[in-house]
């Protein structure tokens, strides 16, 4: 399942995000991957031990922590603390496929990337090129969104950054561990509880809805892995 996750952050939380980067120190981001990875990889990253990274990081974290449907779509049970990146001049990432376990920072806790997560800081018309380009069953999807919003698909599909070729796409970017491992579960459990949700707003809490919403607490129950 691919979503687009609206309303992350609010123009003035990515204001503060951005201010913050502007002063940063930025490095080549092929330090953070492998050697398939680095052949194909052609941008900037803040360090991802740096004081700056990590307060921003935590940041976006409490952000997605009050977000309802980014918790209903993800189901997250662990991320990979955020890291943020840089995009101009041509620069690109091309087709890959993000690793499938991770190490959190610092911790020697090691994780199965579930889903993968991209926080559009900037708007689209601050650049020209920079689609991200999702590879799923459903065909080739290309995706710019609006600073705050953000974009949530499965780690395991193929997919590139297209050149920027004028101004700068700053985003930020992590995995995490879902609660469901099965992307086709996890949808239908995101479906079954946004369609709860419309039936309570329409209805109130009935014996239907009632019934429903125990339905999915056993599905979840039966397919969570924690």
């Amino acid at each position: 399942m691919m979503l687009h996750v609206p309303d992350v952050l609010s123009s003035a939380e990515v204001r503060g995000l951005r201010d913050a980067l502007e002063a940063a120190e930025w490095v080549d981001g092929r330090e953070t991957v492998g050697a398939q990875g680095a052949q194909v990889k052609h941008n900037r990253q803040l360090p991802e031990h740096s004081p700056v990274s990590q307060e921003l990081g935590r940041s976006v974290l409490a952000a997605l922590a009050r977000h309802p449907l980014f918790f209903s779509a993800a189901l997250p049970l662990r991320f990979v603390p955020p890291l943020f990146n840089r995009y101009e001049g041509g620069e690109n990432y091309g087709l890959h496929i993000d690793g499938s376990v991770r190490t959190v920072p610092g911790t020697g806790v090691q994780l199965r990337t579930d889903l993968s997560c991209t926080l559009f800081l900037c708007d689209p018309d601050d650049y020209e090129g920079g689609d991200i380009e999702v590879v799923d069953t459903y065909g080739t999807h290309e995706v710019k969104l609006p600073a705050g919003d953000l974009i949530l698909y499965p780690s395991s599909s193929l997919h590139r950054v297209h050149p920027v070729t004028r101004g700068a796409r700053i985003c930020s970017f992590f995995w995490l561990q879902s609660m469901v491992r099965d992307d086709q579960r996890r949808g239908m459990l995101f479906e079954l509880d946004q369609s709860i949700q419309k039936l309570r707003g329409r209805l109130g809490d009935t014996e239907e809805t009632v019934a429903l919403t125990g339905h999915y607490h056993n599905l979840l129950r039966m397919w969570s892995e924690l």
